[in-house]
């Protein structure tokens, strides 16, 4: 028996300073479509995300909320958990920085590359930004409005001078370069590439990689005095998943390196020139790709938790329901550009592209089979060019569709199937198996078997995106559990002629309430 193929994928581990916006419901979401699909297709997958709990930012949100550190990280950790089952992710993971196997694992990390001679002892003396963890060059501080000094992301900077060690990374240039220019699906989308290597061309500093003024981390390997600078502990957690330090585990051997790191655009930077800087210098394998997609706006304006326009996800699934939510948000963005959320767009996806289009085709085609084929799946009968050319393009789809899950494309993903969708609308227009029902039975059965047939194909690869509402419509079809696989497409597994199948019941009713 072949084993199957592997793939291993990530989300970023948030911050655990505050509540789980859209953003973090965005990135997680299009982690878990990816990683159902690959499993359909019979792939070996692991699919974590989790929580990054260290840090100074999160010591004085507790601090501000009156709980003791870790009281306030379990809280928030939780509502990431939450939000994760409301979502129906399929994580095989979740992470947490706080864990024993993590601090393992930064501790042994650490030691690797300060055994390669890629760290040293010296004091730290600059800007540093709270908010994002992240130590400002002097070129990248501007004046703010209040004569507050203000990091190239925004946030308010300040002076932090302490003994520090340092990570060798000017070192690391023209290795870097190397590695992009050897492996030039790295990082994407393509834009995110250039501004990367754009960057590193511009020369690296080494990088202060402890803190000694405050204690919230992971403490550095033999010097209690030190805790590791919060970048290097987080972006540990994808090998500590992967069972690092034990590089013989079958985990480990099987999963890394990672397939895919999915990032939001703003740490681009710290897992495209740290990470693998780091694991370079510990002589461990870098991931083989960073796919760093866009920010969402509400309504055409920034999200700020001042301005009060945060998305909560829990809100917008219980009012629009679960997997409309899902399609809305792969659907409406180029995935890796930025996008406005806007309840007019969420309403005009469900009723058009999910009500209209898709719901309406297995309504009215499992309507009728329910009514003039004794509710059983018809008999094909003898095929003709237009029904071969619309299975046709059932059958092609899963290929159309790998070539997109493998380049990050969601968007395109929905584009092609819903080619399929109107394809098949049309031909029930064309063919108006209700004007056959009289005329010619035989004919209209052999439509509405293609059609079903076609509505298989659809609900089978709609699953990684809508899970539950794909699941029902295969109940409709009487498809198997053990049947919707991606194995189980294409005309050998075609749905059995004289099949009891159950009343159709709507799969994506119309949103009524505008308001």
């Amino acid at each position: 028996m072949t084993r199957p193929s592997t793939y291993y994928l990530t989300t970023p581990i948030y911050y655990v300073n505050d509540s789980p916006h859209i953003g973090h419901a965005y990135t997680t979401l299009a982690c878990d479509a990816l990683a159902r699909f690959m499993r359909l297709d019979g792939h070996n997958v692991m699919f974590l995300t989790g929580t990054d709990e260290h840090g100074q930012k999160v010591e004085k949100s507790a601090l501000a909320a009156g709980l003791a550190t870790k009281d306030f990280v379990d809280q928030v950790s939780q509502r990431f958990r939450d939000l994760g089952r409301v979502m129906n992710y399929s994580n095989d993971d979740f992470i947490r920085t706080t864990e024993p196997r993590h601090f393992r694992s930064c501790q042994e990390l650490w030691r690797r590359i300060a055994a390669g001679g890629h760290i040293y002892l010296g004091k730290y003396a600059g800007w540093y930004s709270v908010r994002d963890e992240a130590y400002c060059a002097e070129s990248e501080v501007v004046d703010g409005a209040d004569g507050q000094k203000l990091g190239p992301g925004g946030a308010p900077v300040e002076w932090v001078e302490e003994p520090s060690y340092f990570f060798r990374l000017s070192a690391w240039q023209d290795r870097l370069l190397e590695f992009y220019e050897a492996n030039p699906d790295s990082i994407a989308p393509e834009g995110r590439r250039n501004e990367v290597i754009s960057f590193v061309k511009g020369g690296l500093r080494d990088l202060s990689v402890s803190r000694t003024s405050f204690k919230w981390g992971v403490p550095v390997p033999d010097d209690k005095d030190h805790i590791m600078y919060v970048w290097l502990d987080a972006l540990t957690n994808y090998i500590t998943a992967a069972g690092f330090p034990d590089t013989e585990s079958e985990t480990y051997r099987t999963f890394w390196p990672a397939d895919l790191h999915m990032v939001g655009k703003d740490i681009l930077r710290f897992h495209t020139v740290y990470w693998p800087a780091f694991l370079m210098a510990a002589g461990v394998a870098p991931p083989k790709r960073v796919f760093a997609h866009g920010w969402w706006t509400n309504e055409g304006e920034k999200i700020s938790k001042s301005v009060g326009n945060v998305i909560d996800p829990l809100q917008i699934v219980a009012r629009y329901g679960l997997d409309q939510v899902r399609y809305f948000l792969l659907r409406e963005v180029p995935f890796g550009n930025d996008g406005d959320f806007s309840h007019r767009a969420v309403v005009g996806r469900i009723n058009n592209d999910l009500a209209n289009d898709f719901g309406n085709l297995a309504q009215r085609v499992l309507s009728m089979i329910n009514k003039n084929c004794a509710a059983q799946v018809p008999d094909p009968g003898d095929p003709s060019e237009a029904d071969r050319a619309l299975l046709a393009a059932a059958h092609a789809l899963l290929g159309r569709l790998r070539a997109e899950f493998a380049a990050q494309a969601f968007h395109k993903v929905l584009v092609i199937m819903w080619e399929v969708v109107g394809q098949a609308n049309r031909y029930v227009d064309e063919q108006a198996p209700w004007a056959l029902r009289k005329s010619d039975p035989a004919r209209m059965a052999t439509v509405l078997h293609v059609l079903a047939e076609t509505i298989r194909h659809l609900a089978i690869l709609a699953q990684p995106v809508m899970p539950e509402a794909a699941g029902r419509m295969l109940d409709q079809l009487g498809v198997e559990q053990g049947a919707r696989g991606f194995a189980a497409l294409g005309p050998a597994h075609a749905l059995v002629p004289g099949t009891a199948l159950p009343r159709p019941e709507p799969i994506f009713p119309r949103y009524l309430d505008d308001s």
